[in-house]
């Protein structure tokens, strides 16, 4: 097992998206989209990443400092990135054909804009399905409050993997359904998990649409983890980043003295627990005391509905690692709404009326693998806004399957669950189960036009996407 301390140095950034051709830029911050090499399984694997010059992952900024970056495509494809839980202007939030054009092959964009929100953001590829193939990193803006604490703080990103590429994993899910079997497409690509004799028991929720080879922590599997070195008896703060494509996660502590501070890179009211629910594209911010009698801690990431899972080791000096089982012994958690009904926002939003409330269904068919999100009822409909609003999102998930709902360019609060009110916490991104209905309402403060949808890459791609229109940006 290597015990090699993975560094993750992660940036926040955007200027006026700009392509010219690849030429040095004093002050700024670089970052390069490159193919990359990892080992899943005791096998190479070609994928892409993120890196500064000096071979750095992601980036990392101080509360206080500007976003100024210059994206560098080293790929052979077009590509970009999208500066996921930032708010920066629209036309610098990374999504290609929305807020620029992609970035062609040998040239770049700068973004330039103020570093906020501060907290654990990350960055990832908005154009295609490159998202599964890896293309993604941390994006940590380091609030002066953690500064200040002195804690050591380690940043993973867990990812889901598959050999098979993700052109040929969505059209899969969208063949049709053999024969006469009441199976969806989602059965059929996990090999029938969910069913019962053959056939999909439609009253429970499905979990997973893709059989996934691994899952990864920082791009490792748990046959060779990554071992970071702490202090004897630390505390210990956990940036921990769903960057998966397709999968929800749930972090498991074991006995471990562990808080719950931050959701999205949003302080919310201390939660101590010892698991931690993580829907696609959350983050949550966990610290965590080491074992006083100077141990290492294993952290886990469960798959939801599955065996497998992923993980990493916090290692004081001289404590033995045993070895982690890639699987465990019973199925992941589903990750549901429970711990989420309990967070209270430390920075809630001001308290004010609702001037607009929108609905919006969460639909969508498994045969054929057709996904929507229709506002008032009409699918293609943008949610229109205007300026200074206090906008209130109902969301009425009509399906069998999680969607965690992501709206760019805002950060929103979760003000009802299934028809209990609550000040719960802010966030950019949150999950709404199956046949669950939940209410957000955002300030209407950051003019342009903004995706919002499903961040589950797959039931994006299939037309779970929609968009947030300010009247009158231009």
């Amino acid at each position: 097992m290597s015990f090699a301390r993975r560094s993750l140095l992660l940036a926040a950034t955007a200027a006026a998206f700009m392509p010219h051709r690849l030429s040095a830029a004093g002050g700024q911050k670089v970052l390069r989209l490159q193919t990359r090499q990892i080992e899943v399984g005791g096998k190479p694997a070609t994928r892409y990443g993120v890196v500064q010059p000096s071979g750095a992952w992601g980036l990392t900024l101080d509360e206080g400092q500007e976003f100024d970056v210059r994206l560098e495509n080293h790929l052979a494809v077009p590509s970009g990135l999208h500066w996921h839980g930032m708010t920066p202007p629209w036309r610098q939030d990374g999504v290609p054909y929305i807020s620029g054009p992609p970035i062609a092959p040998g040239q770049s964009a700068a973004y330039k804009f103020p570093a906020r929100p501060t907290g654990t953001r990350w960055m990832h590829s908005h154009f295609g399905l490159q998202e599964q193939d890896l293309l993604a990193a941390p994006l940590i803006v380091r609030e002066a409050e953690a500064i200040a604490s002195g804690r050591q703080e380690v940043v993973v990103l867990f990812e889901d993997f598959s050999w098979t590429p993700p052109a040929a994993l969505l059209a899969n899910l969208r063949k049709p359904p053999a024969g006469n079997m009441a199976m969806t497409m989602g059965s059929m690509a996990r090999g029938g998990a969910g069913m019962a004799g053959g056939a999909m028991d439609m009253a429970k929720p499905d979990l997973n649409d893709i059989d996934y080879d691994a899952y990864l922590a920082n791009d490792r599997t748990l046959a060779d983890p990554p071992v970071f070195a702490v202090e004897r008896n630390a505390e210990v703060r956990l940036r921990l980043i769903n960057g998966a494509s397709s999968t929800n996660f749930t972090i498991d502590l074991g006995a471990a003295e562990s808080t719950l501070v931050a959701v999205d890179g949003n302080p919310v009211v201390p939660l101590r627990a010892s698991r931690f629910p993580l829907a696609i594209a959350q983050r949550a911010d966990i610290v965590v005391r080491l074992p006083a009698d100077g141990s290492a801690l294993a952290v886990l990431a469960l798959g939801e509905g599955r065996r497998l899972q992923a993980g990493f080791l916090l290692r004081p000096p001289g404590a033995a690692v045993a070895r982690l089982p890639e699987k465990s012994e019973t199925m992941g958690p589903v990750v549901g709404l429970a711990q989420e009904a309990m967070l209270r926002a430390r920075q809630p939003l001001p308290v004010r009326a609702v001037d607009r409330s929108v609905p919006v269904d969460l639909a969508g068919t498994m045969a054929g693998y057709n996904w929507s999100m229709p506002v008032h009822g009409m699918a293609g409909v943008p949610v229109t806004v205007a300026r200074g609003e206090r906008v209130e999102l109902v969301m009425r998930n009509t399906t069998m399957m999680a969607h965690p709902m992501h709206l760019h360019g805002h950060n929103f609060q979760v003000t009802e669950i299934d028809g209990r009110p609550l000040p719960g916490a802010v966030r950019d991104t949150v999950l709404v189960p199956p046949r669950a209905t939940v209410k957000v309402v955002f300030d209407a403060d950051n003019p342009g036009l903004w995706p919002y949808h499903c961040h589950n890459l797959f039931h994006m791609a299939a037309g779970m996407f929609a968009t947030v229109v300010y009247r009158g940006f231009t």
